[in-house]
């Protein structure tokens, strides 16, 4: 007979490694497993040295998280370990991170930590640990379906966390479990006070945790201080109009800081890194019909692109209809319906909708865009 987590085996005799932020999502599935009676062990991962604080005092990975977590342990009467994970996280995570945005891109550092040091390096931990499962207070369903696992978009459509997990590979899926996937987050915090844990009410992370109060610049500053050369503001017909502080100060969509009069509002619409330029236009310039992705995973069947499916282009953006042609690990991707402000650098997230709800298919990372009065 299957227990809680679809094994075949008691609690008692089921291993499970959580992994452990410090935050209450995390903490509450560890308290929910040791109440289920399984053989809990609890890992944080120690990721990032950095003496600043964030103001609003909510980052990821930082030491009075990590001091969180042994709490809760201690609290729930199982096991805990640290794993010192800086050196990879530096070399995959941040240095990644500042690659593409000193390149002109958008990046989102947390697929990428997900794609790295938690799933790839901690799932492989947790197999040599011979664990059975792995845990995480992720915000997604995750189905057994034809003797399949697949990955669903989370009951709390607000604190939906699949577009972060679209890199995550089969292997993975059949090994990870997520108890979060089916109910919301005041209930979450429910749990964690009949728990009683000291962290139920503990704000919810918001900040990259190597980007102190979401100022991106510093931190690219820091690393690479000759991204803030000064260059040209073009018009969509390549005329200068204006000089800007250095590309890194830009994204895609951003008005802040164009300082150029105009009668409608300008918009950065291309950042150019071979000539250090910027170009703006209006709204209408922002339109994507058209996007191409690279390095694409597919957790879902390829013949369910053969019909329009829903993409996600931004962790916060609606599910738009979209044709996506997928060939090896590139795909182009024609949208239905009209979005604006797309970056190179973020995610096209794949979704299908069945009888349970909008299942992750898979994404890749946008290399390029399409406009019809200009391409990025």
């Amino acid at each position: 007979m299957k227990n809680s987590l679809g094994i075949n085996k008691r609690p008692k005799s089921t291993k499970v490694i959580v992994a452990m932020s410090g935050g209450v999502d995390s903490s509450v599935v560890a308290g929910l497993m040791k109440n289920q009676g399984y053989d809990v062990t609890g890992i944080t991962l120690k990721l990032y040295d950095d003496a600043k604080k964030s103001k609003s005092g909510r980052q990821c990975c930082a030491g009075q998280d990590i001091l969180d977590a042994k709490r809760v342990s201690e609290k729930l009467g199982i096991k805990h370990e640290i794993l010192y994970y800086q050196k990879k996280f530096k070399s995959e995570v941040i240095d990644s991170f500042i690659d593409s945005y000193a390149s002109g891109e958008t990046p989102i550092p947390c697929v990428q930590c997900n794609q790295t040091v938690k799933f790839r390096d901690l799932f492989q931990y947790a197999k040599a640990l011979k664990a059975d499962a792995l845990i995480t207070g992720h915000y997604v369903s995750r189905i057994q379906n034809a003797n399949k696992s697949n990955m669903y978009r989370a009951k709390d459509y607000n604190r939906d966390q699949s577009y972060f997990l679209f890199n995550t590979t089969q292997s993975q899926l059949d090994f990870l479990r997520f108890p979060l996937g089916e109910i919301e987050k005041n209930e979450t915090r429910a749990l964690a006070i009949k728990l009683g844990l000291n962290v139920a009410d503990k704000p919810d992370s918001q900040d990259i945790c190597f980007v102190p109060n979401g100022d991106y610049s510093s931190v690219i500053k820091r690393f690479r201080p000759q991204s803030f050369e000064k260059g040209d503001i073009l018009d969509i017909a390549g005329k200068k109009i204006g000089e800007h502080e250095g590309i890194i100060n830009f994204t895609i969509g951003q008005r802040r800081g164009i300082k150029v009069a105009n009668n409608e509002p300008l918009y950065v619409v291309k950042i150019n890194t071979k000539n250090n330029s910027i170009t703006v236009g209006t709204k209408k310039n922002l339109v994507i019909d058209k996007i191409d992705l690279r390095d694409v995973n597919i957790l879902g069947d390829h013949q369910e692109f053969n019909k329009p499916i829903k993409v996600k282009v931004r962790s916060t953006g609606k599910l738009i209809k979209a044709k996506v042609t997928i060939q090896n690990s590139k795909a182009q991707v024609s949208l239905m319906d009209e979005e604006t402000g797309i970056s190179p650098g973020q995610a096209c997230v794949f979704y299908n909708s069945d009888t349970f709800g909008d299942k992750l298919l898979g994404g890749g990372w946008i290399d390029k865009t399409y406009n019809k009065n200009l391409s990025t």
